[in-house]
């Protein structure tokens, strides 16, 4: 099956992201085509900027402080528990974060932190489905794929409010 992709740049550094046949998102990184890839397993991937330009608005929007929720529609591939997190991680608000063992909590599990913290390190759509909002109970900055000066400049943004993030 074909999907579509698109790579733009951020406040951060590039950001891509990943579409199925109906404009659903299926995966993002922070990086090019190599990144993706490592976050979904594509048959066919075509560059498609058209296709992600709702995406790439939202983003943008996000990275201008004009933007705290996103709508692009999501298609992640997981199982029902993966997906109850990430469910979950969706709700943490903006600005503010949770730990492993509070999202386990919340799930009513109070003993699946760890569990929680695989299905987060799973998350194949980061930024959109905010995994960056996950920090260690000790509130550590553990466990981003795409390293913790991301996640503490992601963190940062959303923490000020600030119109922009700081430049890479």
């Amino acid at each position: 099956m074909r999907q579509f992709y698109d790579t733009f740049s951020t406040p951060v550094g590039d950001f891509s992201v990943a579409l199925n046949a109906t404009g659903a998102v299926i995966a993002t990184a922070f990086g090019g085509l190599t990144e993706l890839r490592e976050r979904f397993n594509p048959d066919e991937v075509v560059r498609d900027p058209a296709r992600a330009a709702e995406v790439r608005r939202e983003v943008t929007e996000y990275f201008a402080g004009a933007r705290k929720q996103f709508t692009a529609k999501l298609s992640p591939s997981g199982t029902p528990f993966q997906r109850s997190v990430w469910s979950a991680l969706g709700r943490i608000p903006f600005g503010q974060t949770r730990s492993y063992g509070q999202l386990a909590t919340e799930l009513g599990n109070p003993a699946a932190s760890r569990a929680v913290g695989r299905a987060n390190a799973t998350n194949p759509i980061c930024l959109l489905v905010p995994c960056h909002r996950v920090i260690g109970a000790d509130g550590s900055l553990t466990g981003f794929a795409f390293g913790e000066d991301i996640k503490r400049r992601l963190l940062e943004h959303e923490r000020t409010g600030a119109g922009t993030a700081h430049a890479a």
